[in-house]
């Protein structure tokens, strides 16, 4: 009697790397590896005597980045992207504050090449790579929602020497910004950035002595969302 021929193996197709499920920002902050990254780029940032670039700076990037895209209806994929990118922009600091931006790019992909689809884990690195002006740019809507967020923070809650701020022209405006807010108008298509500043601890030529170049690479990025980015300090319309 003839035995059965065995059975074929099937081959199956692997998944394609667009339908890798993709990670939630709890996902990342719980990651032990990388909650080390944000905690020792701040102890970097503070032993240079910057503002706080920690786990408050990386967290509040991250939720503007997702608003920006929920409030101009974006699909929820790239909202989680931006949200990701923007938790994680800062983590080259842990290495030098000099090309930290490319330097966190390598870091991410390192611990992430693994986790993450590889054209959702480009988009990440690109954020991460060109969110600083000294060489960066909006170079996708993902960057966009990076710059847009981390350049909104500006408050006094990141100075961490107020009794020194005569001293210090970055903690003096920070210090004097008594409120931020980044507001989405997906009607007007616009992106405004509306600040309280205490004019009694720094003027507003101040704020444009050192964040010029920032508000011009936020009117890129707005551009880059379809839409216009405005500057409103004290109620009053600047840019």
């Amino acid at each position: 009697m003839s035995q059965p021929a065995p059975k074929r193996a099937i081959a199956r197709e692997p998944l394609h790397p667009d339908q890798t499920s993709l990670l939630s920002l709890e996902d990342i902050q719980q990651d032990p590896t990388l909650s080390t990254f944000v905690a020792s780029a701040d102890r970097v940032m503070e032993g240079l005597g910057y503002t706080e670039h920690g786990f408050r700076h990386a967290n509040l990037t991250a939720r503007i980045a997702f608003n920006i895209f929920s409030r101009l209806g974006k699909e929820p994929r790239i909202a989680t992207l931006g949200c990701i990118a923007g938790y994680l922009h800062d983590v080259g600091n842990m290495v030098a504050r000099e090309n930290h931006g490319p330097t966190g790019a390598l870091l991410v992909y390192d611990v992430l090449k693994e986790r993450m689809a590889m054209s959702d884990l480009a988009l990440v690195m690109g954020a991460v790579g060109n969110h600083e002006e000294e060489g960066g740019e909006a170079i996708s809507q993902v960057s966009a929602a990076v710059i847009l967020a981390d350049k909104s923070d500006v408050h006094r809650t990141r100075v961490r020497k107020s009794a020194q701020i005569d001293f210090d022209i970055h903690d003096r405006v920070n210090y004097a910004a008594e409120q931020s807010f980044l507001r989405v108008d997906s009607g007007a298509q616009t992106i405004t950035l509306e600040l309280t500043i205490d004019t009694g601890i720094s003027d507003v030529m101040e704020y444009f002595e050192i964040f010029l170049h920032r508000m011009m690479m936020c009117r890129r990025a707005a551009e880059q969302l379809d839409c216009q980015f405005k500057l409103v300090i004290n109620g009053a319309s600047i840019l």
